[in-house]
């Protein structure tokens, strides 16, 4: 694609434009992009760059281990709209999402090349992780994938792990800090803020009643932010604004509970509507209190936590900024 082209989403290879053919690719899961992630995304485009081509991000949905599981179970940190969101905000000039099914994976790692690789998108390039496998039983290893690419012409690098604490960076190590609630060491693997969205529907009305109307989100069973309560950033359309989040109802019905957001100086109807929320930093763990009267006062010192963190905010990274959770 030309220098000020717009980025293109492709839900599958059937029809992949021609300014894309050739381009080089950035392959994996890529669950939550992260830092490690982004190693092999900027070799990706530092490849693109010297061979003046596209430079796409290659991922799949659903993700595998959900797949081969009896139903899904893990707490997914992108999914396909959000990996949309950051390949764009990464630079790349398109996403192309395959979607993951047992067929898929049944299929030999050379017919995947041959068929995906080469046939689909002609690619002059390809750029993995170290830990990246294909193909039926795992086959296409990197050192696979680095002679397949020297017999039929296409330059291919390998990115080592990237080591935090000499831990690697890992989409695991993201959900077990949200499942913590340690929300700045999640945001600090990823690179920028933790983000995820959905519609509001309808809630009990409670906190209504209580002085705090909030913007109620169903979330995934698989869902496993910590439950308690958060500062976040509230994306709107185009609109930016500052909230308090919590997620569990420890004093009432707390079986599959809604993320709820009381957004700051927002009175409008927004049901129907898709809200994104990015996380800030955890306030606080769930609670209970004896009586209305000491959850209201908690709240409140809970909005005003949150109104203090929101407003001394600044982005995490010229990412954080690009993805738009800047009021």
């Amino acid at each position: 694609m030309t220098a000020g082209s717009s980025f293109a989403r492709l839900d599958g290879l059937s029809t992949v434009p021609s300014a894309l053919r050739g381009a080089v690719i950035a392959i994996g899961n890529f669950d939550g992009c992260h830092r490690g992630h982004q190693q092999v995304f900027a070799a990706a485009q530092a490849l693109a760059a010297q061979k003046g081509v596209p430079a796409l991000m290659l991922t799949f949905e659903p993700h595998p281990r959900d797949v081969f599981a009896p139903k899904p179970f893990l707490h997914r940190l992108t999914y396909a709209d959000a990996k949309a969101r950051l390949a764009k905000a990464f630079g790349f000039d398109a996403i192309a999402i395959i979607e993951f099914s047992r067929d898929l994976a049944s299929v030999e790692a050379g017919e995947f090349v041959r068929r995906y690789l080469v046939e689909a998108l002609d690619v002059s390039g390809v750029v993995v992780g170290a830990d990246f496998h294909f193909g039926k039983g795992r086959a296409g290893t990197p050192d696979f994938l680095v002679a397949q690419g020297a017999e039929l012409g296409f330059a291919v690098e390998v990115c080592t792990m990237l080591d935090d604490g000499e831990i690697p960076v890992s989409s695991s190590r993201v959900r077990d800090a949200l499942a913590a609630g340690d929300v700045l060491v999640a945001n600090q693997l990823l690179g920028y803020r933790h983000f995820f969205s959905g519609t509001v529907i309808e809630g009990d009305k409670r906190g209504r009643l209580l002085g705090f109307p909030t913007a109620n989100m169903a979330v995934p069973e698989t869902f496993g932010l910590a439950q308690g309560v958060y500062a976040a950033k509230v994306k709107i359309g185009d609109e930016v604004f500052s909230g308090v989040s919590a997620y569990g109802k420890p004093m009432f019905d707390n079986t599959h509970p809604p993320f709820e957001t009381f957004i700051f100086d927002l009175s409008r109807d927004l049901y129907g509507q898709t809200i994104e929320i990015a996380l800030l930093d955890f306030i606080r763990g769930q609670m209970t209190f004896d009586g209305l009267d000491p959850l209201i006062a908690q709240m409140t010192r809970d909005a005003e936590t949150a109104r203090i963190i929101t407003a001394q905010a600044a982005p995490l990274s010229e990412l954080d900024a690009a993805l738009g959770f800047v009021s």
